[in-house]
This record gives C-alpha cells, sequence and structure tokens, in this order.
C-alpha cells in the first residue's frame, strides 16, 4: 500500500478515536460522523470485492455516496475514474474503454456496456484484455484538452494526498471546520481540495447535489440557491472558478458571514473582480494548478496581500525555462493515458514570472497572440476585463495578425439591447492599453460543455470556438488575410 494512501487512512482513524461525534459527511437527506467513516468505507470495499470490481467509474451526483464510493476505491487499492456529469454518450464510451473500466457507479453505465450484477449500485462487463496503465495509477482525471476526446491523465495515490497535505499546512491557520462543495466532485480540484483537505482537517464536509448550489444543467448557475446553500451549511471554506464567484459577489452585496477561506481557480481572476470581491468581504485567494500536476501548484496565503496567483506550495518546485514556461515538479501525473511516461518536471504550456517568490501569470503560450502590429496580447487578460462587467457572461478574444482585436460576446442577459453592451466594453477598454483593446465584437450562444466549448473548471476551449467562429473571428477584412 502507498505510505501515502496508508498515513491518510491513518489520519482518519485518529479523528474517529479522538472524535468519534463529531460530523464528517453531510448531504441534504444524510450525515455521517467520523466514528462511523471507516466501517462504512470498509462495507463498500468489501462489496466492490465481491463484484470483482478492479477500475472503477464513479458517475454519481455530489452526496455522501459520492465521498464514500472514492473513499473505499482509494483505501482499496482499486483505480476510480471519476465521470464529469457533462460527458456525452460518445465521451462515456471513450472514458470507459481507454481506461479498461469493469465496473461503473452511477447513471450512464448502460452506454459503455456494463450490465446489472449482485449488488444494485455496481454495473459490470468482462474484459479479457484492459488496456495497461501506468504502473501505480490509482486515478485517472479526464480532461477536456483542445478537442471533444477527453484525454485521460493519470495519478498515483500519492499525488492527490500531497496536494491535501501541503494545501492543509498552509490554510491550518485558518481553523476551518466546515466545508461546502461548490464545484461537482468529479473536478479534481474540488475532489482534493473539498474532500481529502477537510478529511485531514477533521473538519465537517457539506456535499448536496450540484443543483442544490446553483448549478442548472451544463452551463447555467443560480447565485441565489448558491447563497442560500451557504447560509444552510454555514461553511468556513468554499472553493470556486471564478464565474461563480462573479455571479456570487453580484448577487450578494456582502459576503455571507463565517466564510473564512474562498478559493478560486480553474482560470484567471480579473482584477476588478478581485479587487470587488475583497471590498465586499469575501476572503478569496486565488490559486493555479492543473490537472497534470494533481490539482494545485500554487496559491496566495490566506490573511496577505495577493500576488498573482501565490507562491508554489510546500509540496512543489516551480521554475520558468528560458522562454518563461512555467514547469512544475512534484506530485506530477505518470503519464496521459496510452502514451509515455511523464518526465519529472512537467512542461505546463503557461508563462510566468516571479513577484518575489510568487508566480504571475503571463498567458498560455499557445493562447497569446500577436496583433498586426506586433504586440503580444494574452487574451485571458481581456477577457477577464469583459466578463468583470455587468452585461458581459463570458468572453472570447482573438487577434492574431489582425489589425484590431475581436470580441465574441455572451451576453448576462439575452434580452440586452447592443448599446448597453458596447457601453460596458467601451468601460473595460478604457483600463486597457490601446493594442489590447476589442474593436470589433459579437453576439455569440454561450460556450457550455456541452457544445465542446468550455472545460469542466470553466476554462474555454479556444480550438473549438474559433473552429465554431473562424470566418469571422479570424479574417481581416481591411487586409484581406485570415489568421
Amino acid at each position: 500500500m502507498s505510505a501515502w494512501r496508508e498515513a491518510f487512512l491513518a489520519h482518519l482513524a485518529r479523528h474517529a478515536e479522538a472524535r468519534p461525534k463529531a460530523m464528517a459527511l453531510r448531504d441534504d437527506h444524510r450525515q455521517l460522523r467520523y466514528g462511523d467513516l471507516e466501517a462504512e468505507v470498509t462495507r463498500r470495499r468489501r462489496r466492490l470485492d465481491a463484484a470483482g470490481a478492479r477500475r472503477v467509474g464513479l458517475a454519481l451526483d455530489n452526496g455522501l455516496d459520492w465521498a464514500l464510493w472514492d473513499l473505499a476505491l482509494l483505501a482499496g487499492n482499486r483505480v476510480v475514474v471519476p465521470v464529469p456529469a457533462f460527458f456525452s454518450a460518445g465521451q462515456r464510451r471513450h472514458l470507459a474503454d481507454a481506461a479498461g473500466l469493469d465496473a461503473w457507479i452511477g447513471p450512464g453505465g448502460n452506454a459503455p456496456g456494463f450490465a446489472p450484477a449482485g449488488d444494485a449500485d455496481i454495473a459490470t462487463r468482462p474484459l479479457t484484455a484492459p488496456p495497461p496503465l501506468h504502473p501505480g495509477t490509482s486515478r485517472i482525471t479526464f480532461t477536456s484538452g483542445t478537442s471533444g476526446t477527453p484525454k485521460g491523465v493519470c495519478l498515483d495515490a500519492a499525488a492527490p494526498l500531497k496536494v491535501a497535505t501541503s494545501l492543509a499546512e498552509v490554510v491550518g491557520p485558518l481553523a476551518i471546520t466546515r466545508h461546502l462543495a461548490m464545484l461537482p466532485l468529479a473536478t479534481l480540484l474540488e475532489n482534493i481540495g473539498g474532500l481529502y483537505l477537510p478529511l485531514l482537517l477533521g473538519a465537517e464536509i457539506g456535499l448536496p447535489p450540484v443543483a442544490s448550489v446553483g448549478w442548472q444543467g451544463a452551463s447555467g448557475f443560480t447565485p441565489a440557491a448558491a447563497l442560500a446553500a451557504i447560509v444552510a451549511y454555514r461553511p468556513h471554506s468554499l472553493i470556486l472558478v471564478p464565474q461563480q464567484l462573479q455571479a456570487l459577489v453580484d448577487a450578494a452585496p456582502r459576503a455571507p458571514a463565517g466564510l473564512r477561506l474562498v478559493a478560486v481557480g480553474g482560470s484567471r481572476i480579473a482584477a476588478p473582480l478581485l479587487a470587488q470581491a475583497l471590498a465586499a468581504g469575501w476572503p478569496v485567494v486565488e490559486g493555479y494548478g492543473l490537472s497534470e500536476c494533481a490539482s494545485v501548484v500554487c496559491l496566495n496565503r490566506p490573511g496577505n496581500p495577493p500576488r498573482g496567483v501565490g507562491p508554489p506550495l510546500p509540496h512543489a518546485r516551480v521554475r520558468l525555462d528560458a522562454d518563461g514556461q512555467v514547469l512544475v515538479h512534484g506530485a506530477s501525473m505518470l503519464g496521459y493515458l496510452g502514451e509515455a511516461p511523464a518526465s519529472a518536471w512537467h512542461a505546463t504550456g503557461d508563462l510566468g514570472r516571479w513577484d518575489g517568490d510568487a508566480l504571475r501569470l503571463a498567458g498560455r503560450r499557445r493562447e497569446v497572440f500577436i496583433t498586426a502590429y506586433g504586440r503580444n496580447v494574452d487574451p485571458q487578460w481581456v477577457e477577464g476585463m469583459l466578463c468583470s462587467r455587468p452585461t458581459v457572461a463570458q468572453a472570447l478574444v482573438h487577434g492574431e495578425a489582425l489589425s484590431t482585436n475581436r470580441a465574441l460576446i455572451v451576453p448576462a442577459d439575452p434580452a440586452l439591447e447592443d448599446a448597453r453592451i458596447a457601453a460596458d466594453i467601451a468601460v473595460a477598454n478604457a483600463s486597457l492599453p490601446d493594442y489590447a483593446r476589442v474593436g470589433e465584437w459579437r453576439r455569440c450562444p454561450p460556450f457550455t460543455t456541452r457544445n465542446d466549448q468550455l472545460t469542466a473548471n470553466g476554462r474555454l476551449r479556444r480550438a473549438a470556438i474559433l473552429a465554431a467562429h473562424r470566418d469571422w473571428l479570424c479574417h481581416d477584412d481591411r487586409q484581406g488575410v485570415s489568421s
């Protein structure tokens, strides 16, 4: 058994011995105390044994069941593959076949060819020659990547637990005793930061269904429902993506009482949004990470002034190569599914610079565009300024080899008139240098996980969006050229 897995389970046992009646897991219908946690996990391990399940797709909504099955798979040294709810039937088939799954927990198993077995919760299928995995693989997290075919990141048991342990060291002084999961547990960030980390801290974890915290289908978010859940569960900590933070800050003039940490990741926070959130009392700390490095790599320290995405966590080593690309060592993936083993230092594709011991990001190496006038522009910077305006829900900016930058705009309300949106774009432009400003814009339908234009943690899938809107985005009418 992995030393990290063994240490984690021993930590849970110590919590159970010291505080058996303390609440561990809670959803809208059930709750489980630390003193009862080990027995419940053991029962599920035995059910997995009886079903012969070795590689398991976990396709449940947030709740006690998701957490308990995940812990049982971790404790039993099996391979878990969290299945995002928005994956299409085709993506589920690809995931199941690429990972060689022999068991499936949750809805959607029929499409990949699983059938009910002796256990009502575990569907299985026979596999005579499952594809090989990187030695030591304990978890495969599938990322949307830049195409519609999800890519599997293989992690051992140690990597997520190293990250959780580092996070516990950093946030320990906040004395967090209640966390509310605001992202799907199938998202690696919430899985580590919202399940393993609170368990290490001995905290209570609120795990209501994602609809109860405001998610509507693949992309909609209702801040009123999220705020109601925060009031009901009274958390000390939350993990959000910037789109959630923007919606919550706009809906609440003051942050709900009791919050001590609001960690924001997935994509960068625009400076105006961060300032707005802090002024309203939201204790926001921005971080940075990626699935290939078991999620979080850097995090601003609670209570300190924000500097970029913060210093590296204790487990991580970060350096910049000659081109300014961020390289990360520590808790790295074993490799992509079906590809060669990963190197010790992971080349992230992100550009950065140091501000003392803190990392500041300067865009994606492949996303930074060069205008027709030779100026480098980080589109995420401009998009963040646009999305901080109340009329703009989402934006994509493109200007490669163009004489003026163009933006696709998803209005916050389809009924908004163009004049109001244009006024907000003008306000955003006023805070940008001339070379980064948006010269032309168009409305477009929302970018969602359903149309393969958004990743699970809110990042734009630029290649897919550019392909869908290439005729307008990439053609410079003044020069008669396409980028």
